[in-house]
């Protein structure tokens, strides 16, 4: 009797390990075809699937939190039901109709308007500012003259200097009536939303709402790495500001992280884009709400004819929302310039495709400038940004490590005519997987003030010696490019 137990004991347990391993053997396959079909970028696909192949229960459950762009049902369906009252709405309410012009910039706006419903107008006037302390003066001036609402939305907003006087700006507002509304990314922003300032804002009529919230519950429904990266203020649907900087004094930011002072721009804009903007806010404020703002048609109290004739137009992007339009829009950006391109980033992690875009262009005469920080505050992009320096270097890139701090201003300029600058960096997580916001810009005058600031930023800067670069140590290589091996990963 002790036998038959033993061997009915040891049958199902073979029997349970049996069924353990297949079951096990038919989730590795149906991952793998899962990755297999869904078509992504081929870098991005082998990486997964090395990665399941090679640790796999590990592997799988990787590419379950962090594989594919889930937005979690509930975003994914009111996205879905919000695209076509949004598109409608903007293109019967824009005070200054979209318009056809031959220009550098017309093959883009055409892609964005297609893709998005933005329309690219005129009658528009723009300032670049290019002083932290400058922008957030002008913002309070703005903030303190406010009628009717204020309307931010930041990845970071960190208390401390500056800052501090924009909350106090935002309480008076709030005191005369002025219906001020916050949106705020639950991980750049996740001290200052638990902190005694938010909770005084709040008590005083501030709205404030956090942003793709994260939590272990959530893992299962929602990709947690997904991050609202905007930098967007309206303000009585007359003046709009974005650009690179959070709401950040960088005399009160990171300063343990041994960068130096974040580096950054704004950009103040005031004429019939801003309907773009409070648009794209209204919308990022129902997806996380709920509630409709989209009935109130935009207030323009100054008339356009006040205004130059510069061209903009806005490009919101985000996954969902419009894909591979960033990466299509930058391709078509370099392929289209025939003497200059300057780009600058802090974080330069850029497709193979750009890379090679970058590279074709320099080699048949075109003059192309990248200026990166020396330091970074992730060790990851200081090793991955660097794989492509030493062949795009070959190709005649001049790359340039600025020294004045961690350069985080974002800003692409076609010669010397056409700028895109906004809240995008050079990387995969910025193409693929941020909220983002850039400005299509084409104005002489605007575009004189970028080539200015560029300039100042190359004087302060290093530029990398093709001969020197190529003796650093080899173990520095091999981080570099074990760092970018991962890039598609994240």
């Amino acid at each position: 009797m002790g036998e038959t137990s033993l061997w009915i004991h040891f049958t199902l347990e073979s029997t349970i390990s049996r069924l353990i391993a297949i079951f096990y053997s038919m989730l590795i396959i149906a991952v793998v075809l899962r990755v297999v079909m869904r078509r992504r970028e081929i870098g991005f696909s082998l990486a997964w699937l090395a990665l399941i192949m090679g640790i796999p229960l590990a592997g799988v459950i990787l590419y379950g939190l962090f594989g594919e762009l889930k937005l979690g049902a509930r975003r994914a369906e009111q996205s879905r039901l919000m695209y076509r009252p949004y598109k409608l709405w903007l293109k019967s309410n824009t005070h200054h109709r979209d318009i056809e012009v031959a220009s550098l910039a017309a093959p883009i706006a055409n892609l964005v308007r297609f893709r998005t419903g933005m329309p690219f107008q005129s009658g528009n006037q723009l300032q670049l500012i290019t002083s932290t302390q400058r922008i957030i003066f002008q913002l309070l001036q703005d903030i303190h003259a406010a009628k009717r609402e204020c309307l931010l939305e930041f990845y970071i907003w960190h208390n401390g200097g500056l800052v501090e006087q924009v909350n106090q700006a935002l309480l008076a507002a709030c005191s005369r009536g002025v219906d001020c509304r916050i949106l705020l990314d639950s991980v750049g922003s996740r001290e200052f939303l638990r902190s005694p300032w938010a909770e005084n804002l709040r008590q005083a009529g501030v709205q404030i709402v956090e942003v793709l919230p994260v939590g272990t519950f959530r893992m299962l429904f929602q990709r947690q790495d997904l991050r609202m990266h905007r930098k967007l203020v309206v303000i009585d649907q007359q003046i709009g500001y974005t650009g690179s900087m959070n709401m950040v004094d960088p005399r009160y930011f990171k300063q343990d992280a041994g960068v130096g002072q974040w580096v950054d721009v704004m950009t103040r804009l005031q004429g019939p884009t801003i309907d773009s903007m409070w648009t794209t806010f209204i919308w990022d404020w129902e997806m996380e709400t709920g509630e409709r703002l989209l009935t109130a048609a935009p207030q323009m109290t100054l008339p356009i004819t006040a205004y130059s004739d510069c061209l903009v137009q806005l490009i919101p992007s985000g996954p969902r929302f419009s894909d591979d339009m960033i990466p299509q829009i930058l391709l078509q950006a370099i392929y289209s310039a025939r003497h200059s391109i300057c780009l600058t980033t802090p974080y330069f992690v850029p497709e193979e495709s750009l890379a090679a875009a970058l590279k074709s262009v320099s080699q048949r005469g075109v003059q192309v400038d990248i200026i990166l920080p020396e330091q970074n505050d992730s060790r990851m992009v200081k090793y991955a940004s660097r794989v492509f320096i030493e062949e795009l270097v070959s190709a005649g890139v001049a790359i340039h490590q600025f020294q004045g701090g961690l350069l985080h201003t974002k800003s692409v300029l076609i010669d010397e005519k056409m700028v895109l600058i906004g809240t995008v960096n050079l990387d995969k997580r910025s193409f693929w997987l941020n909220f983002e916001v850039t400005l299509l810009v084409d104005d002489p005058v605007f575009a004189v003030q970028l080539v200015a600031l560029q300039k100042s930023y190359r004087e302060q800067s290093i530029a990398i010696i093709l001969n020197r670069w190529r003796k650093r140590p080899f173990k520095e290589r091999i981080l570099e490019n074990l760092f970018y091996l991962l890039s598609p990963l994240l």
